[in-house]
C-alpha cells in the first residue's frame, strides 16, 4: 500500500543505516567478532536468518516489511522457527544462525548485554526508555478475555473478576494449558483478587496459586493458542483468557467475537538482534523499515496488535484501534512490568509447571 513512496525513503536511508552499523556495533559490543568486522564501507549483501513463530503474524512481516526490504536491497530475508535452544545460547552472548529473534520483552532486560543496540532515530518510542534501544519491531499483545457476542446476547464478563463469577456467567473458562505459555497467568488471577493494577508487582506466586485454584474445577486447557478458537466455536468454553490476536482470527473468520479490553494485560513482544549476529550491517537496515509508521499501521491493521511506533495511530482508522489493545481509547488497560519479570522468569515457569502438575 505504502511501498513506492517507502522505497524512495529507503534507498537514501539504507546506505546511512549500514554505515550507522559500525558504530552501534562498537557501543553496544565491543570486541565482537561482527564490530571488528564491520566498517560500513561495503553496501549489505548476504541474507538476514529470522526467527520468529510463524503462522499469520510472520506471513504479515513478510509481505509487509520483508518483501520491500529484499525488493529495495537484493538481501533476502530467510524465517525459520524460532529453536529456543539456539534463541538462548545467543541471547546469553553465544553464537547462532539467528540475526533476529522474537522474545519477550522481559527476556531482553535479562540479556542487554548480549544485544546490539538499535539507533536512536529508529527506536519505538511506545517501549520504555531503559530498554528502546535493545528491541524492535515492537508490537504488544493484549491478555483479554474474549467470547462469541451470542453466548451473552444481555452482556459477557468485562473484568477479571467477572471472568472467575460462573455463577453470573455460566460456562468453562478456556486458559492456558502449556507451562511455557503461562502468560499472564499470575496478573489475571491477583487482580481477579481485588489487587490495584499499581500493586501487583511483585507478584505474589503463593496468593495467584490460590485464585487460580478457585476458578480450576471450571477451566478447559488449551495447548496451543488456535485452540482458543476451536473452544469458542465448538462451545467447549464460554470465555476464553489468551492473546488477543485469536480473537482477531476468529472475527477475520466471520465470527462476532466480543473482547473485553477493561484489565486486559498488555504485553510488549519485540526483536531483538542477538550480539554475534552473523549478518549485522543487514538486519540493521532492515531496523528502519520496521519502524516506519505507515507499515506499522498496516501490519496492526492485519493483525490486530498494537504498534511500537506511536506515529502508527495517525495512520490506522477509528474501527480498527477498536481492536487494538493500545488504542487511546482503552484507558484501563495493565501493562506488564517486563523489567521485573525479568528477574523471575525461571521462577515464574517453575510455578506455573508446578500449578499444572499439581
Amino acid at each position: 500500500m505504502h511501498q513506492s513512496s517507502l522505497s524512495t525513503r529507503r534507498r537514501a536511508a539504507v546506505a546511512g543505516i549500514a554505515s550507522l552499523a559500525s558504530v552501534v556495533l562498537l557501543a553496544g559490543c565491543a570486541g565482537s567478532p561482527s564490530a571488528e568486522s564491520s566498517d560500513g564501507s561495503e553496501p549489505i549483501s548476504g541474507e538476514i536468518v529470522w526467527a520468529d513463530f510463524g503462522g499469520p503474524t510472520n506471513e504479515a512481516r513478510q509481505e509487509i516489511y520483508f518483501d520491500p526490504f529484499t525488493a529495495d536491497t537484493g538481501v533476502e530475508v530467510t524465517s525459520v522457527v524460532v529453536n529456543d535452544a539456539v534463541q538462548n545460547e545467543m541471547m546469553a552472548g553465544e553464537e547462532g544462525d539467528y540475526d533476529a529473534t522474537h522474545v519477550g520483552l522481559d527476556i531482553v532486560y535479562a540479556s542487554k548485554d548480549n544485544v546490539i543496540q538499535i539507533p536512536e532515530e529508529y527506536q519505538d518510542q511506545a517501549l520504555p526508555e531503559d530498554i528502546r534501544a535493545y528491541a524492535f519491531g515492537t508490537f504488544y499483545v493484549g491478555h483479554a478475555q474474549g467470547y462469541l457476542t451470542s453466548t451473552f446476547p444481555d452482556g459477557g464478563p468485562q473484568t477479571w473478576a467477572d471472568f472467575w463469577d460462573v455463577d453470573a456467567f455460566p460456562g468453562k473458562r478456556a486458559w492456558p494449558g502449556s507451562p511455557g505459555s503461562y502468560d499472564s497467568s499470575c496478573e489475571i488471577a491477583l487482580l481477579a483478587d481485588g489487587v490495584a493494577p499499581d500493586d501487583l508487582y511483585p507478584l505474589d506466586l503463593d496468593r495467584c496459586t490460590e485464585k487460580l485454584d478457585e476458578l480450576r474445577p471450571d477451566m478447559v486447557f488449551y495447548s496451543s493458542y488456535p485452540e482458543i478458537q476451536q473452544l469458542l466455536v465448538s462451545g467447549s468454553a464460554a470465555v476464553a483468557m489468551g492473546p488477543s490476536g485469536q480473537y482477531a482470527a476468529l472475527r477475520n473468520a466471520g465470527e462476532d467475537v466480543t473482547v473485553s479490553w477493561d484489565q486486559a494485560i498488555v504485553a510488549p513482544n519485540v526483536i531483538a538482534i542477538p550480539a554475534k549476529a552473523p549478518n549485522p550491517d543487514a538486519i540493521l537496515a532492515l531496523v528502519e523499515v520496521f519502524h516506519d509508521p505507515e507499515l506499522q499501521a498496516e501490519f496492526a491493521e492485519r493483525t490486530n496488535y498494537g504498534p511500537g511506533n506511536p506515529d502508527a495511530y495517525d495512520f490506522i482508522p477509528e474501527d480498527v484501534q477498536d481492536n487494538l489493545v493500545t488504542a487511546p481509547s482503552h484507558t484501563t488497560i495493565v501493562y506488564q512490568d517486563s523489567a521485573v519479570r525479568s528477574t523471575m522468569t525461571e521462577e515464574l515457569l517453575n510455578w506455573y509447571t508446578a500449578w499444572l502438575a499439581s
